[in-house]
């Protein structure tokens, strides 16, 4: 019991069942923390109904109410590191990450790095079917944090990560600030400032072909005030 994937949802009815079911799939044992903000589509149902075939594998953390990415990670890590694990994933639950990729993102954290993140801007790694607005904002958000930040993460929103449990440890996570693609900013860059390793691992991200995106402008908004309040920070 090394490996968890913890998957934030909300309304993920379409998804839910079938990426349970391929990350079970997968070689390696990896167990799986559905954290649900109160669903109304009956997404935590779903998970409910899979746990009485999966019950040392599927487990699910229910909150109510639409409380954020970001505090949904971080409530997952807390279970995670009360539990032991050594490697804990973070993953979108609508197939926009190949679940697949779990198994690379382990084997960079478990063949040196700290933190392993699954890279849409690395050489091999792409995105499809994004329209080129939302291509336009993610590259010149990365390249914006780049540039005020100095971390030498290409891929800095990405939401695809693999984290070793010292990492974790480590940052002070009630001290994390963020909820949206800041969230994901501000992760790295205190995994980086603390000194822990960070690879990019290149991946190809499918945008979603059921449910709905939870991207909005206040998201783009905190990620782009967010990044000048970590650097001021230091």
């Amino acid at each position: 019991m090394d490996k968890l994937v913890i998957i934030p949802t909300y309304n993920e009815k379409e998804n839910i069942e079938r990426i349970i079911l391929k990350v079970l799939s997968l070689p390696g044992s990896f167990h799986i923390l559905i954290v649900d903000d109160g669903s109304p589509d009956g997404t935590a149902a779903i998970v409910k109904s899979l746990q009485q075939n999966y019950t040392e594998q599927v487990h699910l953390l229910e909150r109510s109410g639409k409380l954020g990415l970001g505090t949904a990670y971080i409530a997952g890590f807390k279970w995670a590191l009360e539990r032991g694990y050594q490697y804990i994933f973070e993953m979108d639950a609508d197939f926009s990450h190949n679940p697949e990729d779990l198994i690379r993102l382990h084997h960079a954290c478990s063949n040196g790095a700290d933190v392993a993140v699954g890279s849409r801007y690395v050489p091999g790694g792409k995105v499809v079917n994004w329209p080129w607005d939302r291509i336009f904002i993610s590259k010149g958000g990365a390249l914006y944090t780049r540039l005020i930040t100095f971390m030498p993460v290409k891929d800095p929103t990405a939401g695809f990560v693999c984290y070793r449990s010292k990492v974790l440890q480590t940052i002070p996570l009630d001290k994390v600030q963020f909820v949206g693609y800041a969230f994901q900013i501000e992760m790295k860059y205190r995994a980086w400032k603390l000194g822990f390793k960070i690879e990019e691992v290149p991946i190809t991200f499918i945008d979603r072909t059921e449910g709905q995106s939870k991207m909005s402008k206040g998201i783009v908004q905190e990620a782009m005030y967010g990044v000048w309040k970590m650097r001021k920070g230091d």
